[in-house]
């Protein structure tokens, strides 16, 4: 199972290269995840074609559905041959340094937590939870995570 994970795309709507981004690497994907800073509502109805679109609202989505879009997401998503990987995702809020903390301290119980906001890329494992922030799509960066059968995690950083 591959997760496509993207944040802070700050689009006020889907240009050529995020389309191409989109047909390279999120389509392909078992799950599309995007951590939030979607900013237009167009990027947002785009990725919605997507049939696993998963995502949450950022500090920046101020459009017609930002009210809709959770601020936290909890999913136990099933891995393909057996078993589940609990995920949870939150854009993340405060200072910079301490993003990752805060978003471990709001969603316990999970094997996998994505989180944006700091424009960082983060893959690190603490206490037993892989965190994950993809860097930001509008600075040229994602993730693709492949989840193996047996629930190891493999991330892979993209350049765009």
């Amino acid at each position: 199972m591959r997760l496509a994970v993207i944040s802070d795309t700050h689009l006020s709507g889907p240009d050529e290269a995020f389309q191409t981004l989109y047909d390279a690497h999120l389509a392909p994907a078992t799950f599309l995840l995007h951590c939030g800073d979607m900013v237009g509502a167009s990027v947002y109805h785009y990725l919605c074609r997507h049939p696993r679109f998963l995502c949450v609202r950022g500090n920046c989505d101020h459009f017609e559905l930002d009210h809709d879009l959770p601020l936290t997401l909890s999913r136990e998503l099933e891995i393909p041959g057996g078993g589940s990987l609990a995920l949870g995702m939150a854009h993340g809020w405060g200072q910079r340094d301490s993003v990752w903390r805060r978003v471990f301290d709001a969603l316990p119980g999970h094997r996998l937590l994505c989180y944006g906001h700091t424009h960082r890329r983060h893959w690190e494992q603490h206490q037993g939870v892989w965190l994950l922030n993809p860097g930001s799509v509008a600075e040229g960066s994602m993730a693709l995570v492949d989840v193996a059968q047996d629930g190891t995690l493999d991330c892979t950083f993209v350049d765009l």
